[in-house]
């Protein structure tokens, strides 16, 4: 086979693997709404957990002050050692009894393999939740209200068009 038929084929190859990569990948809408705690304003930070409890990936931040986010123990650590560029995915960050609305992106080919998003809260000099909210990365678990354990009352996905 001619060099040009090989580089070809391998340019096909890799514009397919891309379009598949790229369409695995869906918006989601996220409205979450806090409890009527006392305190100041909440920073929630959303990861991909993979099947075996580990950190992925980080899919939102809210909370723009980089100062607080050691309060988030187990995060950090994982943030620590990944180095993640937060920049384009940290929001503000919450009051208590108010309501936050966002988007980030999902890579679809994690549904139904035991993969979880976790959004863990944290209010300065009060408590952190490691697990206030689990969702787990099902087709239909993904898009059920699920109710929270700390500072978040309760959140809800849906696909965005």
């Amino acid at each position: 086979m001619k060099i040009t038929n090989k580089y070809i084929l391998l340019v096909l190859f890799v514009f397919a693997s891309s379009i598949t990569a790229f369409a695995q990948t869906a918006k989601y809408k996220c409205m979450l709404q806090m409890t009527n705690y006392q305190g100041l304003e909440a920073y929630v930070v959303v990861s991909l957990i993979d099947p075996k409890g580990n950190y992925e990936e980080t899919l939102y931040m809210m909370g723009p002050d980089k100062q607080w986010y050691n309060g988030f123990k187990e995060w950090d650590k994982f943030n620590k050692k990944k180095k993640e560029k937060l920049n384009g995915i940290t929001g503000a960050s919450i009051a208590a009894g108010n309501r936050s609305l966002t988007t980030f992106n999902l890579d679809e080919s994690k549904l139904d393999k035991g993969y979880k998003l976790r959004f863990e809260s944290a209010v300065e000099d009060k408590d952190y939740f490691v697990t206030d909210v689990e969702i787990p990365l099902t087709t239909a678990g993904i898009t059920q209200k699920t109710d929270g354990n700390g500072y978040i009352r309760y959140v809800k996905l849906t696909k965005a068009n």
